[in-house]
């Protein structure tokens, strides 16, 4: 994010991705017969502005028994592994908190993952219950520690769970963004991951959103 000579923030464009863009429009009215600009607005596509004190990513996974069913808790290790590369090629630092049976703990980071890989986390098991309060309590104090060391820093906070708890959390205040990643399926679903993230102010999404 840039500075107009107002003071005003400007964002850069990001012109290759904008003329693919305006390309896919423009082929999509010829075949649609109706002529319009040969750039327009919403073709528009922007660099990312990395923030001064870089991007920590502190992901919190359900471990609990649950998890287990419909091969969950696998569906999650892998997006992580995805999700761990991306922090890796931005060189933003990225945090692994699980939490299941009685408690919670924190399995990596905060750090760069530069050799991140499936061995990472074979070990990490499944069962028990699901005490997401302790999984957002450590994640409140890594937050608040990355807080101290970091001000300038942005902070993310990813909560990859099915919802199946009757837990009571507060959305931790150190974090800039939340998302609820809802891992919840079958025909009877509680819905509990989209009222949380209703709750604090978050973004749910699908693993399959976030594949795709």
């Amino acid at each position: 994010m840039r500075a107009d000579p107002r003071g005003e923030p400007t964002r850069r464009i990001a012109w290759p991705q904008t003329f693919a863009a305006s390309g896919q429009r423009r082929a999509k009215e010829q075949r649609e017969e109706c002529g319009q600009p040969a750039l327009r607005a919403d073709d528009l596509r922007f660099v990312r502005e990395t923030p001064p004190g870089g991007v920590l990513h502190c992901f919190v996974l359900d471990c609990s028994g649950s998890m287990l069913a419909g091969q969950r808790l696998a569906l999650a290790k892998g997006l992580l592994i995805a999700l761990f590369d991306r922090a890796s090629a931005m060189r933003a630092e990225a945090a692994l908190i699980c939490f299941g049976g009685a408690g919670a703990d924190l399995r990596f980071g905060p750090a760069v993952p530069r050799w991140w890989n499936e061995r990472w986390l074979e070990p990490v098991g499944g069962g028990g219950g699901t005490p997401f309060a302790a999984g957002i309590r450590h994640a409140t104090q890594l937050l608040g520690r990355s807080v101290r060391r970091n001000p300038a820093q942005q902070r993310w906070l990813w909560v990859l769970t099915d919802g199946r708890t009757t837990d009571q959390a507060t959305r931790p205040l150190d974090a800039d963004e939340v998302v609820f990643v809802d891992f919840e399926r079958g025909a009877i679903r509680l819905g509990r991951c989209e009222r949380m993230a209703s709750a604090w102010g978050a973004r749910r999404v699908t693993p399959e959103e976030l594949i795709g």
